[in-house]
C-alpha cells in the first residue's frame, strides 16, 4: 500500500520581484504554509499560517493550483504584499525573508518548493 498524501496550503507572497521564504531552526527555506486543519478548507489554512508563521495578514488570497510534488499535495495560493508589510518570524519559525529568483540559486530550499516555484512560474519571470 503506498504512503498517504499530506495536504498542504502554500502561500507565495511576492513582494515586486522577490519572494517570502521562512525557515524552522537548523532547515531549508520554505515558503509560508502548513497543514490543513480537518474542519478547514486549503484557503482558510493558507490564511491562518500566513499569520501564525509571519503575522502577516492580507485581505486575498488568489488561489493557483493544486500541485503535487513527491508525498504532499501543495494547494499554492499568492499573495502581493506592499512594501508596508513586513514579517516577522512567529512561533516555529527562526527566520523570513525576501529573496528574488536570483538569490534562489545561492541558497539552501527545499527540493520541493524549489519545482513548485519553477511550475508556478509567472510568464516572462
Amino acid at each position: 500500500m503506498g504512503r498517504a498524501i499530506k495536504e498542504r496550503a502554500t502561500v507565495i507572497c511576492r513582494m515586486e520581484d522577490k519572494i517570502l521564504f521562512v525557515r524552522k531552526p537548523k532547515s531549508k527555506w520554505t515558503l509560508p504554509g502548513g497543514r490543513i486543519e480537518a474542519d478547514e478548507a486549503p484557503g482558510q489554512a493558507a490564511f491562518r499560517e500566513l499569520v501564525e508563521e509571519t503575522g502577516l495578514a492580507v485581505e486575498t488570497l488568489d488561489y493557483i493550483a493544486p500541485l503535487e510534488l513527491y508525498t504532499t499535495l501543495h494547494y499554492v495560493f499568492e499573495a502581493p504584499m506592499p512594501e508596508s508589510q513586513q514579517p516577522t518570524p512567529l512561533n516555529e519559525i527562526a527566520d523570513c525573508r525576501w529573496f528574488s529568483v536570483e538569490d534562489l540559486g545561492k541558497r539552501s530550499i527545499n527540493k520541493a518548493i524549489r519545482r513548485l516555484l519553477k511550475t508556478c512560474q509567472r510568464p516572462g519571470a
